[in-house]
Order: C-alpha cells, then sequence, then structure tokens
C-alpha cells in the first residue's frame, strides 16, 4: 500500500555555496549537450563536483542548532510512508479509534519487520499539497492518539514488540481537538506506552515536537536521525513566549538543547543514527536501512525480556531523565 516517495532536490538558504556551484556544474554540461565535441569540460566538472562536495561537507560538520531545524524540516526527507515501505514486509494498515474516526496523520497497523511480527505507529506529514493536507502536516488529533492506544493494547496482547516513527511539529491545536480531549487524550496515550508489556524503540525521523511527538515516543530505547530534533516546543514558539518575538527562533533552537547531540549528552535519547553528508534527503535508502539496523539492534538488546522487566528497564529510563535534568 504504501510507496516511497519521489521528491525534486531542493537547497536550504545556508546551503546556498553548494547551490551556485552545482548549478555552475549544470551550465557546463549545457553547454556540452549544445556543442557536443566542441567542448571538452569534463576536467572542470570534476573540479567542481569536489569543490561541492567539500563544500557540503564543511557545512554539515558545523550545523547550528537552527541549521539542524531546517534540515529535519527538509520537505525531501523521507518521510515515515517510506520507513513502512522500506522496512516493513506486508504492512497492513488498521484505521480508527473505535470511538470518532480515523485520523490519517497517524499511520497504524501490523506488519514483518525483519522476519518478526511487530506494531507500527508513524507520524506522517505528506510530501505535497494533497498528502500534506490529507495527513493534516502530521498533527495529530484525539482520534489519532486514541488509535495509538488501541495498537498498543493489541500489540501487549499478541506479543509484539512496538515500532514508532515520530515527525511532528506537535499535536493539533485546533478547537475541534480541544473540545473531543487533545490533552486526555495524549495523556492515555502517554501512559499506555509507559505501561507496555512488550518492547518499543521510537525513533525521532524529523520533528519531534512536545506531547504530539512524546504520546508515541515512550519507549524502551529512543533513537534520533543524526539531524532530527525533539523538543518541549518548536523554536518560533518557545521564542513568542519568551520574547515575544518569532524573529528569534534561532536563538531559541539554541538554548531549548534540541539537538540528538545535545539529548544524548542530557540521557533524553539512546542513539544517534548517521545521517550521510547533506543530510537523510540526499541518500534516503542509506537512511532507512541505517535505521533499520538501529531498530533490530535495540529489540535484540530485550530480547527474552519478561513484561515486568520490560516496563521496569522503561520506567527507569525515565525516572533517571527526571533526575538528570531536575
Amino acid at each position: 500500500m504504501f510507496q516511497v516517495t519521489e521528491y525534486m532536490h531542493s537547497y536550504l538558504e545556508f546551503e546556498k555555496p553548494v547551490a551556485d556551484i552545482e548549478g555552475r556544474i549544470q551550465e557546463l554540461l549545457a553547454l556540452v549537450e549544445e556543442d557536443g565535441e566542441a567542448i571538452n569540460v569534463d576536467s572542470e566538472i570534476d573540479r567542481l563536483k569536489t569543490k561541492s562536495a567539500q563544500t557540503l561537507k564543511d557545512l554539515y560538520g558545523k550545523l547550528t542548532p537552527w541549521q539542524k531545524t531546517l534540515v529535519a524540516r527538509h520537505p525531501d526527507r523521507p518521510h515515515a510512508v517510506d520507513y513502512i515501505a522500506g522496512l516493513i514486509e506486508d504492512f497492513t494498515p488498521l484505521a480508527g479509534d473505535r470511538k470518532f474516526s480515523e485520523d490519517h496523520a497517524l499511520i497504524a497497523g501490523i506488519g514483518r519487520f525483519r522476519g518478526q511480527s511487530v506494531a507500527i505507529l508513524a507520524q506522517e506529514k505528506g510530501h505535497d499539497t494533497e498528502s500534506r493536507l490529507k495527513h493534516n502536516f502530521g498533527m495529530v488529533r484525539p482520534e489519532g492518539y486514541r488509535k495509538a492506544v488501541r495498537i498498543m493494547e493489541m500489540a501487549e496482547r499478541f506479543d509484539m514488540p512496538l515500532v514508532s516513527f515520530v515527525d511532528t511539529s506537535g499535536a493539533y491545536p485546533g478547537r475541534g481537538a480541544e473540545e473531543r480531549g487533545q490533552s486526555e487524550a495524549i495523556a492515555r496515550s502517554t501512559d499506555a506506552g509507559l505501561g507496555l508489556g512488550t518492547p518499543s524503540v521510537a525513533v525521532v525521523i524529523g520533528e519531534g515536537g512536545s506531547g504530539g511527538a512524546i504520546a508515541i515516543a515512550t519507549a524502551n530505547k529512543v533513537l534520533m536521525l543524526e539531524h532530527a530534533i525533539y523538543s518541549v516546543i518548536s523554536p518560533e514558539g518557545a521564542a513568542s513566549i519568551l520574547w515575544r518575538d518569532s524573529t528569534k527562533a534561532q536563538d531559541a533552537a539554541t538554548a531549548l538543547k534540541i539537538t540528538a547531540q545535545d539529548l544524548k549528552q542530557l540521557g533524553v535519547i539512546d542513539g544517534i543514527i548517521d545521517e550521510p553528508v547533506g543530510g537523510a534527503h540526499r541518500a534516503r535508502e542509506i537512511v532507512i536501512d541505517a535505521a533499520g539496523t538501529a531498530i533490530e539492534s535495540a529489540l535484540t538488546q530485550m530480547s527474552g525480556f519478561s513484561p515486568d522487566e520490560i516496563r521496569k528497564q522503561r520506567r527507569e529510563k525515565f525516572i533517571s531523565i527526571g533526575r538528570q535534568l531536575g
């Protein structure tokens, strides 16, 4: 059902030096196409390709938290549907919360991951206008979190590990969501994740925004892609509250400690999945496979644990975060 999405490549603002070099390469290739063998620019193209690769490496070797935020939000970045298509065999979607309706912002279902039956929860933002509207830009409504609870209960009933792919700017803040008990639904989903008796792994593949993310990320192992972000509030939201000025989002991004590297040091996450130079969108299959290897390793570490041992490990993990940051 789920197909890997295709994107046109686009450059971020701080990648302009790379865009200029690669633009020059395209100009030279166009000249060759027009004049055929009359012009030989192979050596110049090779030089520019080397320069482009080195420039990209230099840029991504010293990204600021705000630049990582932009990379985490890159429209070409692999989405949840891409990870499901690349890692989960025989995926069967399960719809509805049995109370109100289906929420397409949260994909749920069961399938086989490298020979093992698993339950899947995945926040999907969409990759074009039509799919973004369908998936509500990855902002989950109450019925989505109630569906998540249903899937968690099913995973425990059938002794299946739970794998979550986290990618949301936050839970949907609309009036209808609040009227249907958004905060209560997030709390119950978080509680269900904490009490789950089967192993669980959550991977932040893009943005991990506030309670909207933690509701499906209360896992035994929480992993992040190298340039993903995970925060209690968006940089723009924090800047608006702290300084009443959303243009100070760059300052807020630094202060919030939202990067994978900061959060690993603080003990909030358990591991970082490397991305290729230039971000996940430049080598999608490599990143998806690396995420699969990290998930497999995390599940293997919990193989043979009893439900009580699984709950104890998860409880101690989150208690230790509170002690660390308290």
